[in-house]
């Protein structure tokens, strides 16, 4: 009998980070530290939706929670000489401070940074909410998948790409699944970098999910490290 698991969680420690970095003290800390994070992710995802952002990563440290988002559009979340994320700092630090008084020091803000992804075709969440943006236009679902993935195949990192749909596809009464796969895509080997992300598309006649897995190659050992090692004496 398989075992489906998620490809993010599957390479934890191999060749993936959590994306929650923080130590807590105690049981009750550690608690609200997760509730916290929950709120804080559910509040960003559908505040910047439309703006292409891909990962939410939280640092603590005992002076400061910091909230590092990876977009493709930096010019939204941050806006006209730093306005929107100077407000988005603001609510969010008001957020926070609802669910748990002791989640941020006295007199702290949420510190927000903001990474731009420079190949937005190659990353997996951003290419799950072009399909949901098509699919939301009404285009014809079939469309949508040929030429997503043709544009994801066409950039340079990408060695495989797969887009799956599901749902009331084009109106009909029953729904089903519909799937383009192109190149590889090696779920099984721990040195592969596979992103994967889900979407959903919110049409009047219902939700269509969305799932998208790409394949960006393999991720070796340094170079540098590998030499060194080959070097050094044996010892016995």
């Amino acid at each position: 009998m398989t075992h489906t698991v998620h490809p993010y969680a599957h390479r934890l420690g191999i060749i993936r980070d959590w994306k929650s970095r923080w130590f807590a003290v105690n049981k009750k800390s550690y608690r609200e530290n997760i509730q916290v994070d929950e709120v804080i992710r559910r509040y960003l995802s559908k505040r910047l939706r439309g703006t292409y952002t891909s990962g939410i990563d939280i640092e603590r440290s005992q002076s400061e929670l910091r909230v590092v988002l990876s977009t493709a559009r930096p010019g939204l979340v941050i806006g006209r000489s730093g306005e929107n994320a100077a407000k988005l700092r603001s609510d969010l630090t008001e957020v926070v401070r609802k669910i748990s008084k002791n989640a941020l020091p006295a007199g702290t803000q949420v510190k927000i940074d903001i990474n731009e992804i420079r190949q937005p075709e190659a990353d997996a969440a951003v290419v799950a909410y072009m399909v949901a943006e098509g699919l939301e236009k009404r285009m014809p679902f079939r469309r949508v998948l040929k030429q997503t993935v043709e544009k994801v195949i066409a950039a340079r990192e990408v060695e495989g790409v797969r887009i799956a749909v599901s749902g009331r596809l084009g109106g009909a009464e029953m729904s089903r699944k519909e799937e383009v796969k192109k190149g590889r895509i090696p779920l099984q080997t721990f040195r592969a970098d596979i992103d994967f992300a889900n979407e959903e598309a919110y049409l009047p006649y219902g939700v269509i999910g969305i799932k998208v897995w790409i394949y960006r190659g393999n991720v070796y050992q340094d170079k540098k490290t590998a030499v060194h090692l080959s070097d050094s004496p044996m010892r016995g």
